[in-house]
C-alpha cells in the first residue's frame, strides 16, 4: 500500500508539473484521485474529508484572484507602479527597492500568485519603457517573482498555503496575523537585502522621470478606482469581523469579488467577464484531486512516519522545532511542489500529538517553509511555472539552471532570517 500510494503521488505530481499536450492541471489531479479510489488507496469518505479541508481555501483563493484581475483591468496596479517610479526620483536603485516594496504589499493584501503573474508584466513593461539594460530587466523580473512568495506570509488570504493551514488547524484571521507580523517584517527586510546585494550593480544608474506617464493616465474608470479602495476597506473589516462571527474567509472574499464584479459589469468601462474567464477555476478540481492523492499517503502511514521525524526534531526544543520544521517544509516544497507539501506537513504535525508552544512553532514554521521554499526550484509552485511561461512569451527567458542558482542563493538566507523572526516571537 505504501509503495502504491507513493507511485500514484509521484505520477500525478509529475503529470501536473509537465502537463502533457498542454492539458489543465485539474485533469491530471482528477485522474490521480480516480486512480487512488480505484486502487483502494482512498475511500469515498476520504474524498468528502478532503473536500471539507480545501473548499474554503480554494474558493477564497479564486475570489482574491478575481479581485486582483479586476484591479489590474482598471489600471490600479499600473497606477501604483507609476507612483513608485516617481517616488524613486530617477534613481535606479531606489526604483528597484520601491518595486520590491510594492510587490510585497500586493502579495500581502491579495495573494502571491496575483503579485507574481499580474504585477511582473507591469514592472517589465515599465523598465523596458525606460530603456533599462537586459541585466536590469532580469533583476526586476526576478525580484518581482521572488518577493511575491517571500512576502505572502502575513495574512491568511496572502497565500493558498496559509488558508489551507489555518483551516486545518482552526486558526483565526487575527490570531494568524498577530503571530506572523514579526516574521513578515524579517522576511521583507531579508528579501530586500538579498535582492539588493545580488542585483545592486545591475540596477545602478538613473532614468528620466519625464518619460513616465502620469499615474492618473493609467486609470481606466475613476468611479471603479474609487470603489476599489472601498473594496479593500471592506475586505479588511470583513476579515476582522469574520473571525468574531466565525465566517469563512471565502464568504468574505467572495462577497467583495461579487460586489466588484457587479459594479464593473454595470460600468461597461472594462471587460469584467475577462476576470471571470481568466480566474483559475481548475484549481478547485486540482485541490480536491491532488489532496485526495496526498490523503492516500496518509492512509498508507507515510505522514505518520514523517510525523515521527518531526517529533524527534521537537524533542530538542523550540529552536530545533522552528528551524528544523521550516527547513524540512521548504525542502519538500521545492522538490514536490508546495500545495501537496502543505497538506502532507499538516497531517504529519497533527499525527505527532504535540500541544502548546511546540505545536504552534511547528505549524507556523511549516507555513513559512511552504511559502518560501518553492522559490528554490521552478517546480516548487505552479505559479512559478506559469510565471516563467508568461515571461518567455514576452521575450524574457530564464533557464532552470539560472533560476535555481538565483533561487537557492536568495531563498536560504531569507528563510533562515524569517524563521529567526518566528522563533523570537515564540520566546
Amino acid at each position: 500500500m505504501i509503495l502504491l500510494s507513493a507511485v500514484l503521488f509521484i505520477c500525478t505530481l509529475s503529470l501536473v508539473i509537465w502537463r502533457p499536450k498542454g492539458l489543465g492541471i485539474g485533469w491530471f489531479a482528477a485522474g490521480g484521485a480516480l486512480a487512488a479510489l480505484g486502487c483502494g488507496v482512498v475511500s469515498l469518505q476520504d474524498v468528502g474529508t478532503v473536500t471539507g479541508m480545501v473548499w474554503n481555501a480554494t474558493l477564497a483563493f479564486i475570489a482574491a484572484v478575481i479581485i486582483s484581475l479586476l484591479l489590474d483591468e482598471i489600471g490600479f496596479f499600473e497606477w501604483a507602479a507609476l507612483h513608485m517610479a516617481r517616488l524613486a526620483g530617477g534613481s535606479g536603485k531606489r526604483l528597484f527597492l520601491w518595486s520590491i516594496a510594492l510587490g510585497a504589499v500586493v502579495s500581502a493584501l491579495f495573494n502571491n500568485d496575483g503579485a507574481a503573474l499580474i504585477l511582473t508584466p507591469i514592472v517589465l513593461a515599465q523598465v523596458r519603457a525606460l530603456h533599462f539594460s537586459d541585466r536590469a530587466v532580469l533583476a526586476y523580473v526576478i525580484a518581482s517573482g521572488f518577493i511575491a512568495d517571500t512576502a505572502s506570509i502575513p495574512f491568511i488570504i496572502s497565500n493558498l498555503v496559509n488558508i489551507v493551514t489555518a483551516d486545518f488547524f482552526g486558526i483565526g484571521f487575527g490570531e494568524y496575523a498577530a503571530r506572523m507580523l514579526v516574521p513578515y517584517l524579517f522576511s521583507l527586510a531579508a528579501s530586500m537585502g538579498m535582492l539588493y546585494v545580488l542585483y545592486r550593480k545591475a540596477v545602478r544608474g538613473g532614468y528620466d522621470v519625464s518619460r513616465l506617464k502620469k499615474p492618473a493616465e493609467a486609470i481606466k474608470h475613476p468611479g471603479l478606482f474609487q470603489l476599489a479602495w472601498g473594496i479593500l476597506l471592506l475586505l479588511v473589516l470583513g476579515y476582522a469581523l469574520g473571525e468574531w462571527l466565525d465566517m469563512p474567509v471565502s464568504l468574505i472574499a467572495g462577497c467583495a469579488a461579487l460586489l466588484f464584479l457587479t459594479a464593473a459589469y454595470r460600468s461597461k468601462a472594462i471587460d469584467a467577464g475577462k476576470a471571470v474567464r481568466e480566474a483559475p477555476w481548475t484549481i478547485i478540481i486540482f485541490s480536491i484531486g491532488m489532496y485526495v492523492v496526498v490523503y492516500g499517503l496518509r492512509n498508507a502511514g507515510l505522514t505518520e512516519l514523517l510525523g515521527g521525524w518531526i517529533q524527534a526534531l521537537a524533542a530538542h526544543g523550540l529552536p530545533a522545532a522552528v528551524f528544523g520544521m521550516g527547513l524540512l517544509s521548504a525542502l519538500l516544497s521545492s522538490v514536490m511542489n508546495n500545495l501537496p507539501s502543505v497538506l502532507i506537513g499538516a497531517l504529519a504535525i497533527d499525527s505527532t500529538g504535540l500541544n502548546g508552544s511546540l505545536r504552534e512553532a511547528l505549524i507556523y514554521a511549516h507555513v513559512i517553509g511552504c511559502d518560501l521554499g518553492p522559490k528554490m526550484t521552478p517546480i516548487g509552485s505552479l505559479a512559478t511555472l506559469i510565471w516563467l511561461h508568461v515571461l518567455s512569451r514576452k521575450g524574457v527567458r530564464i533557464t532552470w539552471g539560472a533560476y535555481c542558482r538565483a533561487g537557492i542563493l536568495l531563498t536560504v538566507p531569507t528563510l533562515l532570517v524569517t524563521l529567526l523572526g518566528l522563533w523570537l516571537t515564540l520566546l
